[in-house]
């Protein structure tokens, strides 16, 4: 029988189970689309038992897909959107509130107070205080919702999605999560290894809600599926990004990927040294394998591939994503527009909460075509800046620069990141990184993959986008989104 090793990728707005067989080649996909919730301007929920019911949804289809059973699985992974915090009832299971997504800017006041503790916290953790991260929106339901007594009696849980997930499908047994997504909690010391006492005293969350930690190729329990008829081991689990930079096969110290999401999300490895950043870039556990623990940088974009959906669900500019490449064709450039797509703030190298997303440079012969356009290259001046900001960090020359994610099959936005950037983009033949990711964390365990050596073999890339665009262009471009940065930062 051949065997496969089931991919749980639960991100902000769809889950996704896929199955890779031995060669790292993804055979089949099932997908159910999440609804967001917006209860406020800047705030950003999701219906944790909606995610939970998306992942059984996924998995049973998947299954059904490739007609075969579940002892066809050598072993679950799973990766999940960061930062989303779920709260639950220790005895009923259920979630005390909706879950915060990472994007959400609801607890910015408890962050606000904490400004003083910015350096103490970044010591520690190699983050910033801001609402992004899992520690305020903790803090955040147990104060919306009058719950800080019963947390201290030990009757509420926490967990990131990966840690919902784990308990869900292990029946109540397992709370647990991983140490690339306890690193993005602001309260996991990520040079000690452990939740750290002075973090949990600063947000007074007590510690009996929180997850133990494992490393990310580790048998963190067995999933019970087919109404409890057949348990298969969970092996594998990492935040998204980290699983992304696995599955690029970013294992060399210096390596570089980035991710085109909902967000965009570059990663550097920076081996076993946990640099911290003088300009922004954060400081985050990339993984954890054998007991060695490798570090990474990054940078994050909070809207990237959200700003397309935006196009098409909120503007109505477009029906479906891939229709903004066609539209970005039909015009010569974006005729002078800027778009700032800071609907919840900007991430790095700015990390300004208040901003606001913004358009620049309209005139009477704009049209939607231009509109689209200058969207489209948003994210990549977006990803220029993080690039800017680890070359700074690093002090290291990065020669190219490995994709993945949604708006990665747009060649528009490729090419003009390519030009943007000055440098080759390598898009790897299978696009499902982050699954991939965390399916060799899985499969390493277990020995379905053989090794580190024989993942990078079988690495391919399947195109590459080499820049054309003259420098002193790219120059002019970017001072020019660089003003709009300015402009709109002016209107907080």
């Amino acid at each position: 029988m051949e065997k496969f090793v089931l991919s749980i990728d639960q991100g902000t707005t769809s889950t996704r189970a896929i199955l890779f067989d031995k060669k790292g080649i993804s055979r089949f996909i099932a997908q159910r689309e999440l609804e967001l919730i917006y209860p406020q301007s800047g705030w950003v929920e999701e219906d944790a038992l909606e995610v939970y019911s998306s992942v059984v949804d996924v998995i049973n289809e998947v299954l059904i897909k490739a007609n075969i059973d579940a002892n066809a699985i050598d072993s679950i992974g799973i990766t999940n959107q960061r930062e989303t915090t779920v709260v639950w009832d220790k005895e009923t299971g259920l979630p005390v509130a909706n879950a915060i997504v990472w994007q959400s800017r609801q607890s910015q006041e408890i962050c606000d107070a904490l400004k003083d503790k910015e350096e103490f916290i970044h010591h520690k953790t190699g983050l910033i205080i801001n609402p992004y991260f899992s520690a305020s929106k903790i803090r955040f339901i147990l104060d919306k919702n009058d719950l800080q007594k019963v947390a201290e009696e030990g009757k509420l849980l926490f967990g990131t999605i990966d840690t919902w997930i784990i308990y869900k499908l292990t029946k109540g047994k397992v709370h647990a999560t991983d140490i690339t997504n306890a690193s993005r909690t602001l309260l996991y010391n990520i040079f000690e290894k452990k939740w750290d006492d002075e973090l949990l005293k600063l947000f007074n969350i007590p510690k009996c809600m929180l997850p133990t930690v494992h490393e990310c190729s580790y048998h963190y329990g067995d999933a019970i599926l087919m109404l409890g008829t057949v348990s298969i081991p969970i092996m594998g689990v990492a935040g998204d990004q980290q699983a992304s930079l696995f599955g690029q096969t970013c294992f060399s110290k210096g390596d570089v990927k980035n991710t085109y999401g909902t967000g965009c999300f570059m990663l550097m490895n920076t081996g076993k040294e946990a640099r911290l950043s003088k300009n922004g870039l954060l400081t985050t556990i990339a993984w954890s394998i054998n007991n060695q623990v490798t570090y990474a940088l990054e940078g994050s974009v909070f809207i990237a591939g959200a700003s397309i959906q935006w196009l098409r669900d909120q503007m109505k500019m477009i029906n479906k994503a891939s229709d903004s490449e066609i539209s970005a064709r039909k015009v010569d450039s974006s005729n002078g527009v800027y778009v700032v797509p800071a609907f919840v703030g900007l991430g790095t190298p700015y990390w300004d909460d208040y901003a606001r997303g913004a358009v620049f440079g309209l005139t009477r012969a704009t049209n939607k075509y231009h509109f689209i356009r200058a969207t489209l290259e948003a994210i990549a001046y977006q990803s220029m800046d993080l690039l800017q900001t680890i070359k700074k960090d690093a002090h290291t020359k990065i020669n190219s620069l490995s994709v993945d994610g949604g708006a990665t099959a747009n060649n528009y936005l490729m090419q003009f990141q390519a030009d943007i950037l000055e440098m080759p983009i390598n898009l790897p033949k299978c696009l499902e990184t982050t699954a991939l990711g965390v399916a060799y964390f899985a499969g390493l365990k277990t020995g379905f993959f053989a090794s580190l050596k024989e993942i990078k073999k079988s690495h391919c890339i399947e195109n590459t986008f080499y820049p054309s665009m003259p420098q002193s262009e790219v120059k002019e471009r970017y001072r020019k989104w660089k003003l709009a940065i300015k402009a709109t930062r002016v209107f907080e």
